[in-house]
């Protein structure tokens, strides 16, 4: 069960991956009407809102693109930044929405940073609960496992309001500016964004999935 619980989740995640990058290699060849890089997008849609404090930072690497607010810094991978096409102008409206909803003090964007520390604790420590198995009861290390994964699983349906949220003020922000065309530019823009969501649909999946079997496993379910 374990590892069909492992490849189902890994092959999930992938579909979702591939969805992704396949909706921005066909729009990323579509240029916006505007002309507008993402770097001048998203200090656009920045300036709109009144934000001055947040730095625009190019990355390397392909769509590494996200929001900072600790050091408030939106970062775009660097053919986001650089590029004008409709993938790139929808990327960067997307993680400036999170630079929105900071503004906003959006309060499932706000539980999402108190709760980034514990999760990334908790991920750190996993692979220990596992070895502890060999040295304590099995019982412990499941209770323990199903804790660590119910704590992930709860960051990760925490996180789905707060990407959904600001891929609807990207869309929202960019018709009011004008910043892609109408019709087939802007339906391209939308399946670039709504497409990169559906990764974080799958990452909660896949989180709840092992939170369920390790629950199941400590509740007297049979540990194969």
């Amino acid at each position: 069960m374990i590892w069909l619980l492992f490849f189902g989740t890994m092959a999930l995640s992938g579909l979702a991956s591939l969805l992704v990058r396949g909706a921005f290699s066909r729009y990323s060849k579509t240029p916006s009407s505007s002309g507008l890089t993402g770097a001048q997008a998203a200090q656009c849609i920045l300036s709109n809102a009144g934000i001055r404090d947040v730095t625009i930072l190019a990355q390397p690497g392909a769509l590494t693109d996200h929001y900072d607010p600790s050091n408030r810094r939106l970062v775009l991978s660097e053919e986001n930044f650089h590029g004008t096409s409709v993938a790139a102008i929808g990327i960067a409206a997307h993680e400036s929405g999170h630079a929105l909803q900071h503004q906003a003090r959006y309060a499932p964007l706000e539980l999402r940073m108190a709760a980034v520390g514990i999760t990334n604790a908790t991920g750190m420590i996993i692979p220990f609960i596992g070895m502890a198995g060999y040295f304590l009861s099995p019982r412990l290390a499941l209770i323990l496992m199903a804790g660590a994964m119910g704590i992930i699983m709860l960051f990760q349906l925490i996180t789905l309001p707060v990407e959904f949220d600001a891929t609807a003020r990207a869309k929202r922000v960019v018709g009011e500016l004008g910043l892609v065309g109408p019709g087939k530019q802007t339906a391209g823009m939308n399946r670039v964004i709504d497409a990169a969501a559906l990764t974080y649909v799958a990452a909660f999946i896949s989180a709840f999935l092992y939170f369920a079997y390790y629950l199941l496993q400590a509740s007297g379910g049979r540990r194969d």
